[in-house]
């Protein structure tokens, strides 16, 4: 290929951003991804929280203080962050995500529909996959097997996720996890990472 059909050519790399309701399991897809590609980059998200025991900054999260990530959203050095449960906020630097897009890397974002929507504005390019349950009723026993919320927490994560499922029309794919293997086999596919 010449140099000049080198420069018009479209890139593979590209970020995907993976996104879905509560209980989904995009965790359980993006760590089966990771197993199959342990190469493959997963953006990390930068936090002003303080670390927990036995986190380390640079591999769990990006620990910032409040003062560096006022810098980095004044500087549109993020590609999306919110405000979490009106503590502590938590987002997506630009820059490692760049920098794989640069190399031609394809990166990895796990991240909520609003996030999502804030990478669409951010790089229009990206390709936004939802990953959706089987059905309604599974979605619901997953988050109840889960064991980790309360009713009541149950309860208002399933009203954001009702939510959410309407917003399966502004996505560019959607993935139905109803199983982990299928699920990842898709994800491999619209990202050509084959298997």
């Amino acid at each position: 290929m010449t140099d000049a059909a080198a420069s018009s050519a479209p890139s593979l790399a590209r970020l995907t951003v993976l996104a879905g309701p509560t209980a989904v399991g995009k965790g359980t897809v993006v760590t089966e991804l990771r197993r199959r590609h342990p190469d493959l980059f997963v953006s990390i998200s930068a936090t002003t929280r303080r670390p927990r025991p036995g986190e380390v900054d640079g591999v769990h999260y990006y620990f910032v203080s409040d003062e560096d990530f006022d810098s980095l959203v004044a500087t549109d050095q993020m590609l999306e962050w919110a405000l979490v449960h009106g503590a502590h906020r938590y987002g997506t630097p630009r820059g490692p995500v760049q920098d794989e897009l640069d190399v031609g890397r394809p990166a990895l974002l796990e991240i909520d529909v609003a996030g999502a929507r804030q990478v669409r504005r951010a790089m229009p390019e990206s390709r936004l996959v939802f990953l959706a349950p089987p059905s309604w009723e599974e979605l619901v026993r997953r988050l109840a097997g889960r064991g980790t919320e309360d009713s009541e927490e149950q309860k208002r994560r399933l009203a954001t996720a009702r939510t959410e499922l309407d917003a399966v029309g502004e996505f560019d794919h959607v993935v139905i996890n109803d199983t982990v293997a299928s699920a990842t086999a898709e994800l491999e596919r619209l990202m050509g990472l084959g298997s």
